[in-house]
């Protein structure tokens, strides 16, 4: 009894650390970073003022229409399969910006590439990793994880809006984005290796795929 016990306690506690890695993952993969920084970005993209303004109006039309087509697509696809193209298509994005900077690539380039970010993140990370953090958590601590999960993603917030003009200025635009890369790929193998697919099943069926995971 005291082993299944314990053994139970270790289960949620593991739950609640892939909420929190969840959380964390969608503010670090660096999309954000394009919303707070803007300004910043399509100026180095080579934009005057009214390009600037121009261009984040696009970002946020294209934010609102690929939030649309999650909430379509986010039963039919499945949550797993929408994270895994997100921090796939991400990491490629990602890596795709960093290049453009480095190599000096400037105009439409870089603002469709961003639009790109933009809107794969829109259809996957930033609304599906709340339905996961709702559907993951067993009723026994659903209110203390979810406060947990919550609070680790306004931290992971801060974070990358506060690092970001650091890893600017030391790494250059190719090698912030590139660092995005790295982490939109390293969760990619998270969800690949720990995230099961959670449509159409009870609480207690994922929390013991997500234990044995």
């Amino acid at each position: 009894m005291v082993g299944t016990a314990a053994a139970g306690r270790a289960g949620r506690a593991g739950v609640v650390l892939v909420g929190i890695e969840l959380a964390v993952l969608q503010q670090w993969s660096g999309t954000n970073v394009i919303f707070n920084y803007a300004e910043e970005i399509y100026r180095g993209a080579g934009y005057d003022l009214s390009g600037v303004m121009f261009n984040i109006v696009i970002t946020g039309v294209i934010n609102l229409v690929f939030t649309l087509v999650a909430t379509a697509f986010v039963d039919k696809l499945g949550r797993r399969a929408l994270m895994l193209w997100g921090t796939a298509g991400l990491a490629v994005l990602h890596a795709l910006l960093g290049g453009a900077f480095r190599f000096g690539v400037t105009g439409p380039t870089v603002v469709g590439l961003t639009l790109g970010v933009i809107g794969l993140y829109a259809m996957s990370l930033a609304p599906v990793t709340w339905v996961l953090l709702s559907e993951i958590f067993p009723n026994k601590i659903r209110g203390l994880a979810m406060s947990v999960a919550v609070s680790s993603l306004w931290i992971a917030c801060f974070l990358v809006t506060f690092s970001f003009p650091i890893l600017n200025q030391r790494l250059g635009a190719a090698g912030t984005f590139w660092t995005y890369a790295a982490i939109c790929f390293a969760g990619f193998l998270f969800i690949w290796r720990c995230i099961p697919e959670t449509k159409g099943k009870t609480l207690e069926e994922i929390e013991a795929e997500l234990t044995r995971r």
